[in-house]
């Protein structure tokens, strides 16, 4: 399937998209109304066609409420899944919306209810449309803050949240390539002005990608480099998992009986801070925590280490961290939660 064009997809791609997901159960697949989960909705509905048997499909809409047309396009998705003997159901987000981190909120908001859309349909994945350029403007935005390469890794073509499996089947196809195949089955779709909107971090990069492409920092380019960042990204997590293994810390939560300072300090400063953030987001209370303050937290535990050795009756460090308490003391490391704060009265 040729990935840097912009021919419509064909029935044969569409197969070759979907295979990975034949066995399932059921499907939930994330329809916005805009272009890009159109076409998928569209091109899954062909695939499961041409199966014998194959999973069920059902199409969800989340209505963020932020929009007055969002409900009109929310049933306008619902018309084209009727067309295509889908069924469809439609989730909003109720309550009180945050005055700032808009797209965040609303994010997490729309992966919980697609969950919970899950888990009432039976269904062990939930299908997102992001594509080519989604994942690289997500390169972009992680490296504009200074992520370290698990961060770069940019989205997983699968990966696990509230407990279903987020899959993403197009995310190397780019967004021409699904316009091209909507207007040639004449399939109309919604336009959503937010994506244009500056005000947010993700539009205002949208905006640049045409000068960074001209100068070779096309979605395709930054889409392989993130592929190169997650191959790194897996390779250092199963060093961290052999070096978790050298110090006896295999099961979670154990680095709160202690480990040896020195065979600690003697690991590669990335595996140490791997290690590091698996332990504090295992145990602490106020996770996950900021790789710059584990990197930080990392270096003045080096420099307990170096001026303790494994002198006994001393405290080296006591410090906390996302809920953690770390602590050196008689040549140990050890990582507990942290006592809960006390809330101040009013």
């Amino acid at each position: 399937m040729r990935d840097d064009d912009d021919s419509p997809i064909s029935s044969s791609d569409a197969k070759r998209l979907f295979a990975d997901w034949t066995a399932a159960p059921a499907i939930v697949l994330a329809v916005s109304g805009g272009p890009d989960s159109i076409a998928m909705m569209w091109l899954a509905a062909r695939w499961r066609r041409a199966l014998k048997r194959g999973p069920q499909l059902v199409a969800v809409t989340i209505d963020h409420g932020l929009r007055p047309d969002a409900a009109r396009e929310a049933r306008d998705v619902k018309r084209l899944a009727k067309t295509l003997d889908l069924p469809h159901r439609t989730l909003r987000w109720s309550g009180a919306k945050p005055r700032t981190g808009v797209p965040a909120a609303a994010r997490d908001a729309r992966y919980r209810l697609l969950a919970k859309a899950a888990r009432a349909a039976g269904a062990t994945h939930v299908l997102t449309a992001h594509t080519q350029d989604d994942q690289a403007e997500t390169l972009l935005m992680r490296m504009s803050r200074g992520s370290g390469i698990a961060g770069l890794a940019a989205m997983a073509r699968q990966s696990q949240r509230d407990g279903v499996v987020l899959a993403r089947p197009l995310l190397h196809i780019p967004k021409a390539r699904l316009v091209a195949t909507l207007k040639k089955a004449r399939i109309g779709f919604a336009d959503d002005p937010t994506n244009r909107d500056t005000r947010f971090t993700r539009p205002r990069f949208r905006a640049l990608m045409p000068a960074l492409a001209a100068e070779g920092f096309d979605a395709r380019n930054l889409t392989r480099l993130a592929a190169r960042f997650a191959r790194a990204n897996a390779a250092l997590e199963i060093l961290a998992d052999g070096a978790e293994r050298y110090l006896a810390l295999g099961h979670r939560g154990a680095a709160q009986a202690g480990f040896d300072a020195n065979a600690f300090a003697a690991l590669a400063e990335e595996i140490r801070l791997r290690l590091l953030l698996r332990w504090i987001d295992q145990v602490g209370h106020e996770g996950p925590a900021e790789l710059g303050k584990v990197e930080a937290l990392l270096a003045a535990l080096d420099r307990a280490v170096a001026a303790t050795g494994s002198s006994r009756g001393r405290i080296g460090l006591k410090q906390t961290l996302a809920g953690a308490l770390v602590s050196l003391a008689d040549g140990r490391i050890r990582i507990e939660p942290a006592p809960l704060r006390r809330k101040r009265a009013d």
